[in-house]
């Protein structure tokens, strides 16, 4: 629906980020004040499979003046694929169905850490204590971020994209999978919660192979709302191939960082999204949960 916002645009709008309430490793009041000194207007806070940081979003809203687009990072899976997805705009109450399926994946998603870590420890010296050392609080998603943290501080890795590259890779000898819904039925109960979803990375190459064009046709069919185009991990033939996806099906096009924090080379703005397309995003969404701005 829409190109990528230019650098110069009059407002700068990055709709992927984490906190430390998953795999970030910045809080949500120090995020909020980074994306300020990135000159960013705009800041999706979109944590995995949780709402927990958005309770502090209007706090960071006023102290930074940046203003917060609430959403989560939903993960799905497709024939042993990974698919994820950006909810925006949902409504985070626990009765609804988006918010049981990411109970249940967060419950299994902590028991495969563990097997994982079982499986690691017989070769590299990590111990699941090592993992929880990694988490900023009771209420964190833990997953394999945490591993890979560890791994790192062990000495194992250097940084955490070599321990997704050499250890936790999905084809890997320790990779164990985790219960995740389907991303048609995610796409689904995002919209029964009112918010609007977003294909998030279809391209990465942190994958062992792309998404197939036949399951973004069927999540498009299921009411897929838009794709996140630009990132950092899509190469410029991918990145082509996904705006010309997004336009000949009229999807939202979006850009986002998916800034981790320390935790990976992202940076806060390096991607983005023109402000036409965070209007329709925001005429979209029913749920009643709006974008936080200054003053408001």
């Amino acid at each position: 629906m829409s190109e990528r916002s230019d650098p110069g645009s009059s407002q700068r709008i990055d709709l992927h980020s984490h906190s430390t309430w998953s795999d970030g490793t910045t809080d949500v009041s120090e995020l909020f004040a980074q994306a300020r000194a990135a000159g960013l207007d705009v800041l999706a806070l979109t944590d995995h499979d949780t709402v927990a940081g958005w309770s502090e979003l209007a706090d960071a809203v006023s102290a930074s003046g940046v203003a917060a687009v609430p959403g989560i990072e939903v993960s799905s899976e497709a024939d042993s694929r990974s698919v994820h997805l950006l909810a925006l705009l949902v409504d985070p109450s626990a009765e609804t169905a988006l918010a049981t399926e990411m109970a249940r994946a967060c419950a299994s998603r902590e028991d495969r850490a563990r097997h994982m870590v079982e499986l690691i420890s017989a070769d590299h010296p990590i111990r699941w204590e090592d993992v929880q050392s990694q988490v900023a609080g009771e209420s964190t998603v833990i997953g394999r971020p945490h591993i890979a943290d560890a791994l790192v501080e062990a000495g194992v890795v250097p940084d955490r994209s070599a321990a997704f590259t050499e250890i936790l890779r999905p084809a890997g000898p320790y990779y164990v999978p985790y219960y995740a819904p389907s991303p048609h039925s995610a796409v689904r109960a995002i919209g029964e919660a009112g918010g609007v979803s977003v294909l998030a990375h279809p391209g990465s190459v942190t994958r062992d192979d792309d998404l197939p064009l036949a399951l973004l046709e069927s999540l498009v069919e299921e009411g897929l709302d838009g794709i996140e185009v630009d990132h950092r991990e899509h190469g410029a033939e991918e990145t082509e191939r996904l705006r010309e996806f997004a336009r000949s099906h009229d999807l939202l096009i979006t850009g986002g960082s998916d800034f981790h924090g320390t935790g990976k080379p992202n940076q806060l703005g390096e991607n983005l999204t023109a402000p036409e397309v965070l209007e329709a995003i925001a005429a979209r969404a029913t749920s009643g949960t709006r974008i936080l701005r200054p003053g408001g």
